[in-house]
Order: structure tokens, then sequence, then C-alpha cells
């Protein structure tokens, strides 16, 4: 596809920003995950009013190409600030992690096709194999925080932005059964194996319509095939928007609730 070469240029524009609302985010405390000499660095936000006794839901954000790195910061600049606003942390306890990606790798598998210029023309989401080693970590993390007793299992949500979106779909697409609903922003991914997950998890997916970096077509598929599959889906495209998507979905009447909704059977 000829919007992966534009993606990891556009998105890498970001990756020196530095979220503005710290005295927000420092709510979320500081976390290493590592297994075997490997680091999955994250950042952990604790519900309002923490009880240990009782469990609660647990909300995973993956992030965009350009927030890559080890400063296990960068991943709070787009969606951190939502989840600390007041009336979302009074309304909807959850625990939510903010896993970081390393720099140079990514949430899902991806390959491309090249001409002889090197221009990418075709990108694929294999779903045979390993995942991506972040990936890998970040689904023992997962394991153990859902054994740990804390989390109620039934209500595991994901969702994320761009490389994110992608991320998104390739986890429910492989771990269907783990999540109860998804929100992916301005992603892409293996349309063709939707109806893995298309009457396990609910999914609402965002897009702008100018978007010239993950074009609108990728998250249209979804939205097709889905229907055809008689999914629950809801589908939100934003007119002239690009690829800042995830501003208009932060503030979108209805996520949370939406969101909260589902749980597993």
């Amino acid at each position: 596809m000829r919007y992966l070469k534009l993606f990891f240029l556009a998105c890498m524009l970001t990756g020196s920003l530095v979220a503005a609302a710290q005295d927000d985010l420092s709510q979320y405390s500081r976390e290493s995950f590592i297994r075997k000499g490997d680091t999955l660095r994250y950042r952990l936000l604790l519900p309002a009013n923490y009880d240990s006794h009782k469990k609660y839901p647990l909300i995973v954000f993956l992030h965009g190409a350009g927030e890559r790195g080890t400063d296990n910061n960068a991943q709070l600049l787009h969606g951190g600030a939502m989840f600390v606003r007041d009336t979302i942390r009074a309304n909807y306890p959850a625990f939510v992690v903010f896993p970081q990606c390393p720099p140079d790798q990514t949430w899902a598998p991806m390959k491309f096709e090249r001409d002889s210029t090197g221009k990418i023309i075709k990108a694929d989401f294999p779903l045979d194999g390993d995942p991506t080693p972040p990936t890998a970590l970040l689904n023992q993390l997962l394991d153990s925080l859902l054994a740990g007793g804390k989390v109620d299992t039934k209500r595991v949500y994901i969702g994320g932005l761009s490389l994110g979106g992608m991320g998104t779909f390739y986890e429910i697409t492989k771990r269907p059964n783990i999540f109860a609903a998804a929100f992916p922003i301005c992603g892409a991914g293996n349309v063709a194996a939707a109806d893995r997950f298309a009457k396990k998890v609910p999914v609402w997916i965002f897009h702008g319509g100018d978007d010239n970096v993950v074009p609108v077509e990728a998250s249209r598929a979804y939205d097709a095939k889905l229907k055809a599959l008689g999914a629950e889906e809801k589908y939100t495209e934003y007119p002239g928007v690009g690829h800042n998507s995830w501003d208009n979905m932060f503030v979108e009447p209805g996520v949370m609730p939406w969101l909260f909704q589902h749980r597993k059977k």
C-alpha cells in the first residue's frame, strides 16, 4: 500500500513531542515487565479511589509510530490525558495500561512489497507465526495481570491509534477470547480474517476521511466486512479530518459508556 511509507515518515515527526499535562500524566506510574532479558516499558493508571479488595476493568492503549522509544513517557502523548479526566476517572474506574513499543518495532507483523524504486506498493498483515517481540511481551503482561486477581477478566478492552490501531486489529484477531470490546483509530489490518473476532469482540472504528498517512479505505474495508458478517460494530468517519483523527475520538460522546457496557459472557 502506498500509504505506509508516508505513515512511518509522518509519524516520526511527533517523536520528540512532550505531553503538556505533566501534572495529570504523573498519575501514571512507571512500570517495566521483564521476561528472559527482554523489557516492555509501560505506564499504569490505577482506578480512582482504588480498593484492593475489588476487581476492575482493564484498558490497554497502543500508541502510534511516533511515540516509540525507551523513555516510558512518549506513549502518553496521545490519549494519556483522556483517561485522567475527572469525569472519566469517577464514572469509569479501571486499570489503564500504556505500553511503549521500542524504536523500529511494531505492534503487528507487517510485510511490504516494493517496486524497483523502493516505493511500497503493497502491505500485508500476516497472522501465521509469532507476534512481534513487543506484542509477545504485551501478551505475557496481559496474562500476568489477568492471573493476578485484581482485573475483571470479563471486561478487558483494547484500543490504539495508527500503528496502535493496526496492533489493536491484530490483537483482537489473534486473541478474540480475551477482549470484551475494541476501539481502533486510523488503523489497518488483515480484513480477510475479520471473521475470527466478528462475533466475539464488538468494535468501534474511527478514521479521518482525508487521512493521507493511513488511507480511510483501510477502515472502510473493515466496516464493510464486519457488516457483512453481522458483527456488533460501529464506524465513525470524520469528513475533512486527516491522520490525527484521534483528537476527534478523544472527545467523542459515548465512547466510554459504549466501551463499558460490554463484557465477556
